[in-house]
Parts: structure tokens; C-alpha cells; sequence
């Protein structure tokens, strides 16, 4: 079957069909695409989704400018359906969402130290493409989160190659503030929302983006995606709040900069600037302190193959995620051993993990199923997965994402 909706959907009793369809993936679940849709964005059309597709939610719920990756929280959209966000796993006639393989199996899938500590896979990535600009905003801290019920946002970019063939109109992103901005300049902006462009991005700076290289953004750090599509790894959580009135002509409402604030402080600019972490936004060395570039992991290019971090840092001295980029030439087969679970996509060319046959789509329909995505458990990641590109022309490209405490001998910063 190629159509996710024609699966039988398995609720209860999953323990024994995971363990089966790990058993025959060699420790290797395999997932269906999960998509997602933003009313206040355009796609740009590099998701490989069907132009024809982009609007399988309904024009009124946006179109499709996100695809999730081993996804266990849902997309906090109005109006969203009840699986929105979370991704499925796909094993022969059936499918079920990755979040109940979790809580059925726990630790033999994302290992005791984050079964034990979290109960869940806590993170999550996304591939994020729009034809414009993305409006300058933050993610709330944990504390800031917790006062409504959700968890903070930290967040890594990454802009793969392979889907940056066109960097679309503006390819840059503000990060930041000037240095010397004052809190009562960003409250006038705030104050002025509703009387056209607040001008809140004269308040920032803007930083040409290059594919092949990322940035990492802390809670409470503004920023302004420019139009390269990003692959993002970030915390399980949704939370934002949106500080420009206006993007591309298009009116941002207010209740984007309100939606993960307490009802109680929504006419309190004081409570509102003070999610910012405002010397992280003020910091005149912004560049410096976020910008990212591949770092060699395993340099084995003599032996056809090269592991590179592609995301990595930590906050507030915790490191919650990392991510990595594989590269096999064709014909090439290793053995890649990691330290804990993680989620991974095809980016390029086609090829083996373990026991599934694996390769990157040219041109996918929602609700069809794709063989670019998989999640590995730790038992499996630690053991070592056996990577084969199986093409004789073509690079085979993955990128692979970690939870918590996962790469503890990752890099913390780029330097150069």
C-alpha cells in the first residue's frame, strides 16, 4: 500500500508489533512523511510535497511549509486535526504514531537514560520552507513556557544543500538586536501593532545565509528566518511569540505575539519583553556566538565516507540535542556506531540502513508513504547501523538527529 490513510491504524496492544517490526528492520523503525501546515506562510516549494498537495489541509488552515521528523508532540495549530504533528510508523499493513511506540516499548527504543528521565522522546526536527521572509519571534524558556502549560523552545538550524537549489527571495535572517536598543524603543513597536509595520525589524540586523552551514537559537533569542529551507532540531515543544505586526505585506494578528503568554499579562509589555533573554539579544557578538559550521567527526574519506556535526552547542550549559550529516560515495558500505537513539532522513541518493532499503523522493502526494525516514533505537545506534550506498553514480546523504546528553563530545561552539 502507498497511502498512509489505507493502513490499519493500531492503538493498543502495540509492544508486540514494535518489537516485530524492529526485529525485521534490524533495530530501525520506518516512518510515513508528517506534515504541516502555517496560515501565516507561504511555501516555497521545496518540500518535494506535490504543488498540487500544498493545500490538503484546506486554503484556510494555510499551506503545507513543514514536514516533522520522528515527531512524538502535536503541531499547536488552530483548528488542527488530532494527529497533527505527530509522525507514524509504518509496518507492513499497519501504522501507529511513533509517541505510542514510545509508551508501549520506553526505554528499548529511546534508552534508560531518556525513558528514565523524561518518559518520551523529548525532541523533535522539521524540514521548514517558505517562499518569504518568517516574522521576527522568539520561543519562551521553560520557565516562561511552564506558566501555560508548555515546555521552552530551544532550537538548531541546519540548511542542507540538497534543498537549497534556489534560496528563493530573501535569503537572509535577522538574529538579535542592535546593540544599545532599549526596552521602551521595542515596547513603542509593540504598542503600534496595530497601526500597519511596527518597524521592528529596524531594531534588528540581518545576516546573509549560505547552504551547508547553521545557526543555533537560544530561548528568548529573537529571530527572523530568512528563505532557505531549514532542517531544524529543536526541543518537543511549539510555544512563540511573534513581535512583528507585519511581513511581506501580510498582517501578522496580535494574537500571535499572545498565544503562549498568560491572559493576564496581555496588555503587560513589561511581562511581555521580559521573555527576551535581552543580554543574548543585545549581544554585539551574535555571529560569534551562534553561527555554526560542519565540523568532521569521522574523516574517512580515503575509506569513501565522511560524519560531520551539523548542529551542536549547548544552553544554559545542557546539551539537548546535536545533529549529524553522513556522506557515503557511491558503492560504499561502513558501519556507523552512536551513543544514543535518533531520528534520520535521506537527503540525497539511495541506499541501506541495516535491513531497509532507504532513498530520497523526487516528488511526494500527501498521505503518500516515502522510504526517507527512520528512527534508530539507542540498543541499535550504540551496536552500530550498517549505512550502503548502493548507487554506482550518486553521494548518499543523511541527516540524523540525537536527544539529550546523547553527543557529550560534541562540539560546543564553531570556531574557526
Amino acid at each position: 500500500m502507498d497511502n498512509l490513510h489505507l493502513l490499519n491504524t493500531v492503538k493498543k496492544g502495540l509492544r508486540a508489533l514494535v518489537e516485530l517490526a524492529l526485529e525485521d528492520g534490524g533495530g530501525l523503525l520506518r516512518l510515513a512523511p508528517c506534515w504541516v501546515p502555517r496560515s501565516f506562510l507561504h511555501p516555497g516549494n521545496r518540500l518535494k510535497l506535490h504543488s498540487k498537495d500544498l493545500y490538503s489541509f484546506g486554503v484556510n488552515r494555510g499551506g503545507i511549509d513543514e514536514r516533522w521528523f520522528s515527531s512524538t508532540i502535536p503541531a499547536m495549530n488552530e483548528g488542527r486535526v488530532p494527529d497533527e504533528g505527530l509522525s507514524y510508523c509504518v509496518f507492513r499493513s499497519d501504522r501507529f504514531t511513533l509517541a505510542d511506540a514510545v509508551a508501549a516499548c520506553g526505554a528499548t527504543i529511546v534508552g534508560n537514560a531518556i525513558w528514565e528521565r523524561y518518559g518520551r522522546w523529548p525532541v523533535y526536527a522539521k524540514l521548514f520552507d517558505n517562499l518569504g521572509p518568517i516574522p521576527l519571534h522568539m520561543h519562551q524558556s521553560s520557565a516562561h513556557a511552564a506558566l501555560v502549560g508548555h515546555e521552552g523552545k530551544p532550537e538548531g538550524y541546519y540548511f542542507p544543500p540538497q534543498y537549497n537549489l534556489t534560496e528563493n527571495s530573501f535569503p537572509y535572517s535577522f538574529f538579535g538586536l542592535e546593540p544599545g536598543t532599549s526596552k521602551d524603543t521595542l515596547k513603542r513597536c509593540l504598542r503600534e501593532w496595530d497601526d500597519g509595520d511596527n518597524h521592528v525589524l529596524e531594531l534588528s540586523k540581518a545576516y546573509r545565509l549560505r547552504p551547508g552551514t547553521g545557526w543555533v537559537i537560544n530561548p528568548g533569542f529573537l529571530h527572523a528566518p530568512g528563505t532557505l529551507c531549514t532542517y531544524e532540531v529543536q526541543w518537543g515543544s511549539d510555544v512563540a511569540a511573534m513581535f512583528q505586526s507585519m511581513v511581506d505585506g501580510k498582517a501578522i494578528p496580535r494574537s500571535f505575539l499572545l498565544k503562549d503568554v498568560p491572559a493576564e499579562y496581555w496588555k503587560d509589555l513589561d511581562f511581555i519583553i521580559d521573555q527576551l533573554d535581552w543580554q543574548a539579544n543585545i549581544d554585539p557578538e551574535i555571529k560569534k556566538n551562534h553561527y555554526l559550521e560542519p565540523i568532521p567527526i569521522s574523516d574517512a574519506r580515503s575509506d569513501g565516507y565522511i560524519d560531520r556535526w551539523v548542529i551542536y552547542g549547548n544552553f544554559d550549559g545542557k546539551q539537548l540535542f546535536t545533529a549529524k550529516e553522513l556522506t557515503l560515495k557511491p558503492r560504499v558500505r561502513c558501519v556507523i556506531k552512536d551513543n544514543g537513539a535518533y531520528g534520520l532522513t535521506v537527503v540525497q541518493g539511495s541506499g541501506r540502513a541495516n535491513k531497509i532499503s532507504v532513498s530520497s523522493p523526487t516528488i511526494i502526494h500527501f498521505n503518500e508513504l516515502t522510504e526517507d525516514e527512520i528512527f534508530c533505537t539507542e540498543e541499535s545506534a550504540r551496536a552500530g547501523v550498517i549505512f550502503e550506498n548502493t548507487s554506482s553514480a550518486e553521494d548518499f546523504v543523511t541527516l540524523r538527529y540525537f536527544g539529550p546528553d546523547a553527543n557529550l563530545e560534541a562540539p560546543t561552539q564553531w570556531n574557526e
